[in-house]
C-alpha cells in the first residue's frame, strides 16, 4: 500500500487528543481507503487501542492478562493425563474448521483471543508426559518464564551494546559448558546456533577453514576436491549417544576428503558448503557405535579412476583411543579435525554416565544441544569450539554499521561477526536461567531418571511376548528401538510375509495413537530393517507408570493387526 492521502492531524495542529488517521490507498480493493490510527507518529490498527497507542497501557494489560490466562489453562492441561495428547484432524479438515486466512481489515482483540485459543486447541502437547515422539519434549516453567522474558526484551544478540546482559551470560555460560567438556580453564570459543544440524555445520565449515584458509576469499575452486565418509546410519537413531564427525584432509592425486560419521546434517552441510552431496560416501559401521571400525577398501572418483584411501580405526565409543593406519606410502595424513555431538552431550551433567563421553575433551569442537535431554524450551544449540579466535577468523566481515572498532568497550563481546546470521535470537537465557533454577546437581537427577526409564522400558519389552529388539544389548541413551508384532503375524513361518506385514504395523499404530491422542512415539525404517518403533525418553514428566501405559497402548491399538 502507499499512502496518497491523509487528513488533517490533530497532532499536528497543536491538538494532541484529537485523532489523526493516515489514509491508504489499495487499488486491489478497487480503490479503498483503510484508515489508520497515529498515536503520535505511532502507526497501528484503529480498532486495538494497544501500546504504543496514547493511553493504551490499561487496554494493553487487559489484553496480555486474557492470553496468559489462555496459556496458563494450557500448561495446566498439557500436564494432566486425562487430556489427550494431540486432537487430531486431517490438514483438509483443519483448513476448513478455522478461518486461518488473513484478511485486508485489522481483526478485533476478541478475535485475536479466539485465534490464541484456537491455535493451542489443535497443538500438540509437548508437555504431556505420554509425548515422546521426539528427541526434544516436555516443559520446564523456569525455562518458560524466561522464554516469554526473552521476547519482551525483543533484543539481537550481535552486539554488546544491544545485547549487555544476553551476552555476558552467553559468555560465562558457554565458558562453564568447555570446562564441563575438560578443555582447560574452559578456555575455547562458541556460540549459541538455531539448531543442531546447524552447529554441525559450523564445524565443518571450521574445519575446512583450519586447512584451507583460503577458502574464504577464493572459494572452493581454490582447494583440493572434498570427499564427506558419513556413516549409513544416524546415532540418534541407534542406542548411541554420540555422533562423532572426523573431518580428515588427505592430500592425494589432487583431492581431499572429510571422514564423517552420521547425522544426515552432515548431507545438508556438504550441500549448504559446496562440497556437495554427491561427495558425501556413506559407509558401514557397527550398528550400536560401541565398537567402530570403519575401512575404505576402494572408492572410485568419477572421472578420476580408482584410488586406495585410508584405514581409520576407532576403538571403542569414546574417542579415548584410535590409530590411524595409511594403507599406502603415497597417502600422507595432513591433518584432522574431531567433531562430537548432539544428542549426547546433556550426559556429560551425569557422573553417572558422563563416561560414555570419555575422551570428548579430545575434540575440536562439540554440538551440545540443551533443548533436548535438558529440555531447555526450543531452541537452544551450542557449537563449542577449543580454537580461541578460530570462529572469528573464519566468520567476520567488519560490518561497519555494527562492528566499529573505536566503540567505548571491550570490543571481544560483540560477537555478531562470528556469526554466519546477522539477526540471532536470544537462546541463552532460557539455559542460563534454568541452570540457575536447577543447579548443575539438577540437571543430573533429571538425566539420570530419563536414562533410568529408558532401561525400565527396555527390561519390561527384551523378554515379553510380541516384541523384538532391533539392536541388541541394553541401550546406552535413551534410544529404545523395538519391533511390536501382533498375535495374527507373530508365528508366520514365511519370512518375506512376516516382514512385509511386520512393515506396516508401526505406522497404523502410531495413527490409532494420533486418532486416539492417547499418546505419541516415533517409528521409523533402517536399512534392511522394516519400521520399528524409536522410542525416545527426554520428557522430565514421564513416570514408569507411563512406560506402562504405552506398553499396554501398543498392545491395545495393534491387537488385530
Amino acid at each position: 500500500c502507499a499512502p496518497v492521502k491523509s487528513s488533517v492531524c490533530g497532532f499536528l495542529c497543536g491538538d494532541a487528543a484529537a485523532p489523526c488517521f493516515l489514509h491508504l490507498w489499495t487499488p486491489a480493493q478497487g480503490g479503498r481507503f483503510f484508515p489508520y490510527l497515529c498515536a503520535r507518529f505511532s502507526i497501528i490498527p484503529h480498532r486495538a487501542h494497544l501500546l504504543p497507542a496514547m493511553d493504551g497501557d490499561t487496554k494493553t494489560m487487559t489484553f496480555l492478562q486474557e492470553v496468559v490466562d489462555i496459556l496458563l489453562a494450557y500448561i495446566v492441561e498439557s500436564f494432566d493425563r486425562e487430556t489427550k495428547v494431540i486432537d487430531f484432524h486431517y490438514p483438509n479438515e483443519l483448513l476448513q474448521m478455522n478461518n486461518w486466512e488473513l484478511q485486508d481489515e485489522p481483526a478485533t482483540l476478541d478475535d485475536i483471543l479466539i485465534s490464541c485459543r484456537a491455535t493451542l486447541k489443535y497443538a500438540i502437547k509437548t508437555a504431556h508426559p505420554r509425548y515422546f515422539n521426539q528427541l526434544s519434549t516436555g516443559l520446564d516453567m523456569v525455562g518458560l518464564a524466561a522464554d516469554w522474558l526473552t521476547s519482551t526484551a525483543n533484543t539481537n544478540m550481535f552486539t554488546y551494546e544491544v545485547a549487555p546482559v544476553f551476552v555476558l551470560l552467553e559468555y560465562v555460560t558457554l565458558k562453564k559448558m568447555r570446562e564441563i567438556i575438560g578443555w582447560p580453564d574452559g578456555r575455547g570459543d562458541g556460540i549459541f546456533s538455531p539448531g543442531g544440524a546447524i552447529s554441525n555445520m559450523y564445524a565443518m565449515l571450521l574445519a575446512r577453514f583450519k586447512m584451507f584458509p583460503e577458502v574464504k576469499e577464493k572459494g572452493m575452486s581454490s582447494v583440493p576436491r572434498l570427499v564427506a565418509f558419513t556413516s549409513e546410519h544416524d546415532t540418534q537413531t541407534l542406542h548411541y549417544c554420540c555422533t562423532l564427525t572426523i573431518p580428515m584432509f588427505l592430500l592425494s592425486s589432487g583431492f581431499s576428503s572429510l571422514v564423517f560419521q552420521s547425522h544426515f546434517s552432515i548431507k545438508k552441510g556438504a550441500a549448504a558448503l559446496g562440497i556437495g552431496t554427491e561427495s558425501v560416501i556413506c559407509i558401514k559401521a557397527d550398528e550400536r557405535y560401541s565398537r567402530v571400525s570403519i575401512i575404505f577398501h576402494r572408492w572410485e572418483i568419477i572421472d578420476q579412476g580408482c584410488y586406495k584411501l585410508l584405514y581409520p580405526k576407532l576403538i571403542d565409543n569414546t574417542a579415548s583411543s584410535r590409530t590411524l593406519q595409511p594403507l599406502g606410502s603415497w597417502l600422507q595424513i595432513i591433518w584432522m579435525w574431531l567433531h562430537c555431538g548432539a544428542w549426547g552431550g546433556s550426559l556429560l551433567m551425569s557422573r553417572r554416565h558422563r563416561w560414555k563421553l570419555d575422551g570428548v575433551e579430545r575434540a575440536n569442537s562439540v554440538t551440545w544441544n540443551p533443548h533436548k535431554m535438558m529440555s531447555v524450551p526450543l531452541q537452544c544449540s551450542a557449537l563449542l569450539v577449543r580454537e580461541e579466535g578460530l570462529m572469528q577468523n573464519c566468520n567476520q566481515m567488519h560490518a561497519c554499521y555494527l562492528f566499529q572498532q573505536d566503540k567505548h568497550y571491550d570490543l571481544s563481546y560483540d560477537t555478531g561477526d562470528k556469526a554466519l546470521q546477522c539477526g540471532r535470537h536470544v537462546d541463552i537465557f532460557k539455559l542460563w536461567l534454568m541452570w540457575r533454577a536447577k543447579g548443575t546437581i539438577g540437571f543430573e537427577a533429571q538425566i539420570d531418571k530419563c536414562l533410568e526409564l529408558s532401561e525400565y522400558l527396555y527390561n519390561k519389552i527384551k523378554d515379553r511376548e510380541g516384541y523384538e529388539m532391533v539392536f541388541d544389548g541394553k541401550p546406552q541413551h535413551t534410544n529404545v528401538c523395538f519391533w511390536y508384532l501382533p498375535p495374527g503375524i507373530r508365528y508366520m513361518e514365511d519370512k518375506e510375509e512376516k516382514k512385509k506385514h511386520l512393515h506396516k504395523v508401526a505406522p497404523v499404530i502410531k495413527a490409532r495413537m494420533m486418532e486416539y491422542g492417547t499418546t505419541m512415539v516415533s517409528y521409523q525404517p533402517q536399512g534392511d530393517k522394516v519400521n520399528f518403533f524409536r522410542m525416545v525418553i527426554s520428557n522430565p514428566a514421564a513416570t514408569f507408570q507411563d512406560i506402562d501405559f504405552l506398553i499396554e497402548e501398543i498392545e491395545r491399538l495393534g491387537q488385530d493387526l
